[in-house]
């Protein structure tokens, strides 16, 4: 414990130390190059637009080297067979709308999308909405908040003994199954019942992201204009009435926001399924059919294409979050 602390503060100090020395000696080299006292307007000018530069080099050569030339890498690599040297065009991709695998994969990564967004933005805005109406609504938010501190795998995990089965007379240590059973019901083996299993898994990942959508929810409700809410009640609205007219239609943009971000991680979900059930089932979702093909089928090509297909659904739903999010700082 105490050596991971010790190089845990050692890194930091030796990062932060590179850092400082980067900055300071990038601006001590610059002065020089473009300084001294018969220094011009013109390398005034100069040095002041290639300082931002300077300072943006190390974080623009990291973007490059672990995002950018990935991408082409996997492009490239998508191209070839499983050992990346024979070129065969376009034949993982007809591979992959001809596979029974990847077109379940396909399908469940569809039920995820439609599912768990809608379960995790709807809660996350009734609960935004109520907890403010209750004197303990703080310590409400603070609980359903909390399960975003825990990793996907730590939070499958827990949820590996809330479904435990154990067969036999031996006793149901599942909170589920002691439920069932306390009930007088047969205890289920719930991660292998088809269909249901996967929405099982996606409960999980509502759990987590329900705290995320009701924190920014509840910053957009606060933001309401409190005359406008007085205003509805005067001319006799209800609750209902003032949430679905008033509420709703002057946070609609942050509930799209909220939505489609959420849908950015549901595309990428690897660890609850890997964790819980590593795609048996009939659970499997792109990203670990991906990693399967990649390290278990030692294939390049599959998993690149695979890879390309999740990167390509990513990409137009972050393109028109980060154009509404332009849009809406645009208003302001």
């Amino acid at each position: 414990m105490f050596d991971q602390v010790l190089s845990a503060l050692t890194t930091v100090v030796i990062g932060v130390g590179v850092c400082i020395f980067y900055f300071w000696g990038a601006n001590w080299v610059l002065d020089r190059l473009l300084g001294g006292d018969d220094q011009t307007s013109k390398q005034d000018g100069l040095r002041t637009s290639i300082r931002p530069w300077i300072f943006l080099f190390p974080a623009l050569f990291f973007l490059s080297l672990y995002l950018i030339y990935p991408v082409f890498a996997t492009v490239w690599l998508s191209l070839f067979d499983s050992s990346g040297k024979d070129f065969v065009g376009l034949g993982n991709f007809i591979w992959a709308i001809q596979d029974g695998n990847f077109l379940q994969s396909v399908f469940n990564n569809l039920l995820w999308l439609i599912i768990v967004p809608i379960g995790a933005t709807v809660f996350g805005l009734v609960v935004a909405v109520m907890a403010d109406k209750l004197w303990w609504g703080n310590f409400a938010k603070s609980m359903i908040f909390m399960p975003m501190a825990i990793s996907f795998v730590g939070a499958s995990v827990i949820w590996k003994f809330v479904y435990d089965y154990r067969s036999g007379d031996s006793e149901q240590i599942g909170i589920l199954n002691a439920i069932v059973n306390g009930m007088g019901f047969e205890p289920q083996v719930w991660l292998q019942i088809p269909i249901w299993n996967s929405f099982f898994l996606m409960l999980i990942l509502i759990w987590i992201q329900t705290g995320f959508a009701m924190v920014i929810l509840s910053a957009a409700l606060r933001g309401i204009p409190e005359e406008t809410l007085e205003a509805a009640r005067i001319d006799g609205a209800n609750d209902l009435q003032i949430f679905f007219s008033i509420m709703i239609p002057q946070i609609f943009g942050t509930i799209i926001v909220v939505w489609t971000t959420i849908t950015i991680v549901v595309l990428k979900v690897f660890d609850i399924v890997l964790a819980m059930t590593n795609g048996q089932w009939d659970t499997q979702v792109l990203a670990n059919l991906m990693f399967d093909w990649l390290t278990r089928g030692v294939d390049f090509g599959r998993s690149s294409t695979i890879a390309l297909v999740i990167m390509i659904a990513v990409l137009p739903i972050m393109i028109w979050n980060i154009r509404e999010a332009n849009k809406e700082e645009g208003t302001r």
